[in-house]
C-alpha cells in the first residue's frame, strides 16, 4: 500500500496531451472520414504528427493527406487505426511502468506470435464493413449498414482461431444495431466505439490470427475472481500466480465463460459455468489447481482446460498474496493488448484506513472502485469499509483505482474473510440462500424449458 501511494501523484507526462489528440481523432471519426472539415482533418493531422518520429509517422501523414484530398482507401484507415492503436500503446506503457515502479514489479518480454492466414476472404469483408463505417461516421450508421457485417461475422464465429475478432464485431454490430439510427442518439460512445473500430481493422487484417502459446504444468495458487457480466453474457477471469515445474512463479489469469439472459443476475449467475466444475469447486473451497499440459499465451493468458486440472490443497489467497505476489514474475502485454482500459494488475494491500470511497494511509488516498463489486459474490461496499486488508486489482480509468477481489475486515468485532468467488458452488449467507429460494432455479427452468424447445 504505502508503494501504491506513488500513483497518488497523477499520470505520467505527456499521457494527458496524447488522449487529447485520440479525442481529435474519435471526433472525426464520428462525423465520418468521407467529410471531413478543417477541424476534423487538423485533428487527424495532429495525431500523425505526434508519430513523426516513429516508422508510423510517414505512412500516418500520407494517409490523412489522402484522406483529407477524399481519396479514402482501406490501407490508409488502416494505418489510421494503427497510428491511434501506438499512440494509446505509449499511454498504456506509461502508465504500466508507473504503476510497476510503485510495486517493485518485474515482467518477462512478450515474444512475437506467429499469424495464420486463415479465412482471408472473411476478413476482407470485415475490413470493408470497418471501412464503410469509418466513411459514413458513427452518425450516418443506419440498420441497413449495420446488417451488412451479418453474413462475414457469422462466417468468423465457425473458425476457432478467428474467434476474438468474431466476438469483437458481433458486440459492435449488435451495438450499432441497437443505437440504429445512430443519428437520433444525443451522446455517442465515442471512445469505445472508435475502441472497436480501430481494434476489429487490425485483428482482421491478414495474418493477424496469432498461434503462439507454450504447454505448462504446475500448481495455480488463486489470488481473486474478478466477474464481467452483461445482459446476454457472463466471464469469470481468475488471477493467480502459477508455480510451473522447472520455472519462475508468473503472474497469470484464466477465464471461463458462458451466454445468459438479463434476468440471471446475482448468485445464480455460477450455475451457468457449471461446465467447468474442477474450477468452481477450487474457486469455492480455496484450493489451489494444479495443471498439467496447459496452454499459456504469451500475455499471460491461460487458456483453461477443466480436463488438464484437478483441485489440490486449501490455498489462502491472502497468504499467496503476502508471501508470494512481490517476486512473481508479470508477463508483458501484447501489442495490441496495450490499452489503459486493458490494465488491471493484483496487489495486496493492508494497514489502510477506508474514507467512504478511498483507501487512506500516511495521509495519502486511492479511489475505491465500488461499481464494479458483483452482485454474486460476498464481497460488498460496506464489507469494504470494514476492511484492513484487500487483494484487488489496479485500474486505471482517468485516475488510479483499485478493485477489491478479497478482504479481510472485522465486523461486530469479529473477523470476516470475504472473496469474489466464495459463493462459486452457491451462497453461503444465510439471508442470502433464503432470498434466491423465494425466487426459485431461474437457470434450471430456463435450461428445461430450452430443451423441451429443442425437443419439437
Amino acid at each position: 500500500m504505502r508503494g501504491l501511494t506513488e500513483l497518488t501523484g497523477g499520470a505520467p507526462a505527456g499521457v494527458d496531451e496524447a488522449l487529447g489528440l485520440v479525442d481529435g481523432f474519435d471526433a472525426a471519426l464520428t462525423g465520418g472520414f468521407g467529410r471531413l472539415g478543417a477541424e476534423q482533418s487538423a485533428a487527424l493531422g495532429a495525431l500523425a504528427g505526434a508519430l513523426a518520429g516513429s516508422p508510423l509517422g510517414g505512412p500516418a501523414a500520407e494517409a490523412v493527406d489522402k484522406i483529407a484530398a477524399g481519396a479514402v482507401a482501406e490501407a490508409h484507415l488502416l494505418t489510421l487505426a494503427g497510428a491511434r492503436t501506438a499512440l494509446f500503446g505509449s499511454v498504456h506503457d506509461a502508465l504500466l511502468a508507473q504503476l510497476d515502479g510503485a510495486v517493485g514489479r518485474t515482467r518477462a518480454r512478450c515474444p512475437a506470435a506467429d499469424g495464420d492466414d486463415v479465412a482471408a476472404n472473411l476478413l476482407a469483408g470485415c475490413r470493408s464493413w470497418l471501412a464503410e463505417l469509418a466513411i459514413a461516421g458513427w452518425r450516418g450508421v443506419d440498420h441497413d449498414l449495420v446488417s451488412a457485417a451479418d453474413q462475414f461475422v457469422e462466417g468468423l464465429l465457425k473458425e476457432p482461431r478467428l474467434r476474438g475478432a468474431a466476438v469483437l464485431l458481433d458486440g459492435l454490430a449488435a451495438e450499432l444495431r441497437a443505437s440504429s439510427p445512430v443519428a437520433t442518439m444525443e451522446a455517442i460512445p465515442e471512445r469505445r466505439w472508435a475502441d472497436l473500430w480501430a481494434r476489429g481493422m487490425l485483428l482482421t487484417r491478414a495474418g493477424a490470427a496469432a498461434t503462439a502459446a507454450e504447454e505448462v504444468s504446475g500448481r495455480l495458487l488463486v489470488l481473486g475472481v474478478d466477474v464481467h457480466e452483461h445482459g446476454t453474457s457472463v466471464q469469470v477471469q481468475v488471477h493467480g500466480v502459477l508455480e510451473v515445474d522447472g520455472g519462475d512463479a508468473r503472474l497469470v489469469r484464466t477465464a471461463v465463460a458462458a451466454p445468459k439472459v438479463d434476468t440471471i443476475t446475482g448468485p445464480p449467475m455460477w450455475r451457468l459455468l457449471d461446465a467447468h466444475p474442477t474450477l468452481l469447486k477450487a474457486l469455492a473451497e480455496r484450493r489451489c489447481l494444479n495443471v498439467a499440459d496447459m496452454a499459456l499465451r504469451p500475455g499471460g493468458d491461460l487458456v483453461w482446460d477443466d480436463g488438464r486440472a484437478r483441485a489440490g490443497k486449501e490455498a489462502d489467497p491472502f497468504a499467496v498474496a503476502r508471501v508470494q505476489l512481490a517476486d512473481a514474475v508479470a508477463a508483458e502485454p501484447p501489442p495490441l493488448d496495450r490499452h489503459p482500459v486493458r490494465i488491471a494488475e493484483p496487489v495486496f494491500l493492508e494497514g489502510y484506513a477506508v474514507n467512504e470511497t478511498a483507501l487512506e494511509l500516511d495521509g495519502r488516498a486511492i479511489d475505491i472502485d465500488v461499481d464494479r463489486l458483483p452482485a454474486c459474490g460476498p464481497v460488498t461496499p460496506e464489507l469494504v469499509r470494514a476492511s484492513t486488508s484487500c487483494i484487488g486489482l489496479v485500474r486505471w480509468d482517468g485516475t488510479w483505482r483499485v478493485q477489491p477481489l478479497a478482504v479481510q475486515a472485522t465486523v461486530k468485532k469479529k473477523p470476516v474473510e470475504a472473496g469474489t468467488g466464495d459463493w462459486a458452488l452457491g451462497p453461503t449467507d444465510p439471508k442470502v440462500l433464503k432470498a434466491t429460494s423465494r425466487t426459485g432455479d431461474a437457470v434450471g427452468v430456463l435450461r428445461e424449458r430450452a430443451g423441451r424447445l429443442l425437443r419439437k
